[in-house]
């Protein structure tokens, strides 16, 4: 995969998935073991075996964090994208992704993740004796043992993965605030609320993350507006903006077609067409 499978913040149909009516793809979801739970949010293990000549395509908005990946033949840690993820998948797979919380990927990157490439092979990740854990995985996986597979990986954190220091708890912080809050929908306020000047939470953030706190917002508002339209009560566009805190209809329309690629009245459709 060249991006991340989509990872969200729940389980297949959360928010964070864009595409109405997926297919036959089988996600399990676990959870991290209580001395990993300060690093990580959960594991999210996919399979799926299609007949021949029929492809699935999924699209998320991910969660604002990064994911170590393993598949068969590759693994990597990638960076949240700005936009949605597309991924399209054949035959029979299956992938292992760790979704870490936000303010963890910073340390494993060694700098900050606003130049970070947005996959970086584990043999520039800064831990060492990764490709170990790797193969255990993968030989894991393929055994259809998620949890012999999510045993692997923390086996080998409790070793090389240090505890997240006071920025990356800061960082996780502001997230889930903006993920739980909706109240905050303007950058000054994200500011305000945990007393940071605004260029520093911009610093703080973009470093963490890869992209700074007006992203982080607009991430959230978007994903609530897709899981909002999906819900077969969709609201009246213009009061959907406006409860989203947009200044007006257009300003949605605009934000919403530029990351999820359809205006908010065609996805309506799609969804409406396909539930």
């Amino acid at each position: 995969m060249t991006a991340p499978f989509p990872a969200t913040s729940a389980a297949p149909r959360s928010k964070g998935l864009l595409t109405p009516g997926v297919g036959p793809v089988e996600i399990a979801r676990l959870w991290p073991g209580e001395a990993m739970r300060t690093l990580v949010r959960h594991y999210w293990l996919p399979r799926w075996s299609l007949p021949a000549g029929v492809t699935v395509r999924q699209q998320v908005l991910e969660y604002p964090a990064s994911n170590l990946v393993v598949e068969a033949g590759d693994a990597a840690l990638h960076r949240a994208k700005r936009g949605r993820s597309d991924t399209v998948l054949t035959g029979t797979g299956w992938a292992f992704g760790v979704l870490f919380h936000p303010g963890s990927a910073r340390a494993l990157v060694g700098a900050s993740l606003r130049t970070a490439p947005p996959a970086v092979p584990i043999d520039r990740l800064e831990p060492g004796g990764l490709d170990g854990a790797i193969r255990r995985i993968r030989v894991a996986m393929s055994a259809g043992d998620d949890r012999g597979a999510v045993a692997a990986f923390e086996r080998w954190a409790a070793v090389d993965l240090s505890p997240p220091g006071a920025d990356a708890v800061l960082v996780n912080a502001i997230v889930e605030a903006v993920e739980n809050d909706r109240e905050l929908v303007r950058v000054e306020q994200l500011a305000d609320r945990f007393g940071l000047g605004v260029r520093h939470l911009q610093r703080l953030v973009a470093g963490h993350i890869g992209f700074g706190p007006k992203w982080l917002i607009q991430r959230y508002r978007l994903q609530e507006a897709a899981a909002a339209l999906r819900s077969g009560n969709a609201p009246p566009l213009a009061g959907l903006a406006a409860e989203l805190g947009y200044v007006d209809q257009a300003h949605f329309g605009h934000e919403f077609k530029t990351v999820i690629g359809s205006t908010p009245g065609a996805y309506l459709a799609q969804a409406a067409a396909s539930g």
